[in-house]
């Protein structure tokens, strides 16, 4: 209670209401469309099998790009890649890993460290949700590791490739659900044991933790080609928290997808954010679809950014 009393007071007056307008008037507008093609690049999305992630896999396809896809399940993994072959007539492979096991995702992020192929786009899509809390085999709570740990430790591996690279984007897909976090991130308690866990809450701490990190990565890219930015995908249908209760299974289904769009909104943001040229050199911002807005404050403080980063290390099994 004292950390969150803490907390309250430290950022309380740094936020601006103009910031929450500009945020829900963004969320009404459609994304900038990219009329660049993209041709015999490498994309690699992870969870590209349904949602967001399947409908951005097509939209680069179609605009000539090569794709690597990580997701959890094989079958549609095949499915999927000789669809955007037969489609689209692009290369298409994929890795199969679970973004829960930290082994594996070491494992796919050594084997991309290790490509001799350059990767010019690398899309952090798969994401969770659940109304429960749920430990990882690693004894990690689940949203923070999918939701984040596994695109900090992938990045970590990747780095020193992309920056001995010309280029490269990475692109976070997060969420302004990261304001759920409104107080910042418990680093104390970042495995919900000393604190009552909701779903939202767990959710919002993995997306400001998504945020935290990117400055830093941001930071350690300066003077190479590689750029980080993160973006809310806007509020369209996709299958997460499809295994939670009945009780939000009914709402998701009856509230959320009738007012929401078709994913192919944020496949359109996500093109754009990673192909266009007006974006070259960009890094380090949060889009609400193709808009820049400021993040809120405890999504901008550095130091909790470093030190969420050294626990972020240890957490992933870093050196």
């Amino acid at each position: 209670m004292k950390e969150e009393r803490n907390s309250v007071r430290k950022y309380w007056g740094q936020y601006e209401w103009s910031n929450v307008r500009t945020m829900i008037k963004n969320s009404m507008v459609d994304p900038e469309i990219c009329p660049e093609a993209f041709g015999d690049r490498l994309v690699v999305i992870t969870g590209a099998t349904s949602g967001i992630g399947y409908h951005t896999a097509r939209k680069y396809a179609s605009q000539g790009a090569r794709l690597l896809t990580i997701n959890r399940n094989e079958e549609k993994s095949g499915a999927l890649c000789e669809e955007i072959k037969r489609d689209f007539g692009v290369a298409c492979d994929y890795r199969i890993a679970d973004l829960s096991r930290l082994t594996e995702v070491h494992s796919v992020g050594n084997a991309l460290a290790e490509m001799e192929a350059p990767i010019d786009v690398l899309i952090h899509n798969a994401g969770l949700y659940l109304s429960k809390r749920t430990l990882t085999v690693d004894g990690i709570e689940m949203i923070f590791a999918v939701n984040y740990l596994a695109s900090f430790v992938i990045n970590a591996l990747v780095m020193e490739k992309l920056q001995a690279q010309t280029a490269a984007r990475i692109i976070l897909v997060g969420s302004e659900g990261y304001r759920f976090a409104v107080w910042g991130l418990r680093l104390n308690d970042l495995n919900w044991e000393q604190r009552r866990y909701t779903g939202l809450r767990a959710y919002g701490a993995s997306k400001m933790a998504q945020l935290l990190t990117m400055l830093v990565f941001h930071d350690a890219f300066r003077g190479s080609g590689v750029t980080i930015n993160a973006m809310h995908p806007g509020m369209v249908r996709t299958n997460t928290g499809r295994d939670n209760g009945l009780i939000y299974r009914w709402y998701k289904r009856t509230i959320i997808d009738r007012l929401s769009k078709s994913p192919e909104v944020s496949a359109e943001a996500l093109y754009y954010l990673g192909a266009s040229t007006t974006l070259d050199g960009v890094s380090g911002k949060f889009f609400n679809l193709t808009r820049q807005e400021e993040l809120a404050p405890p999504a901008r403080d550095w130091e909790v950014a470093e030190a969420l980063w050294e626990l972020s290390l240890k957490m992933g099994g870093l050196k």
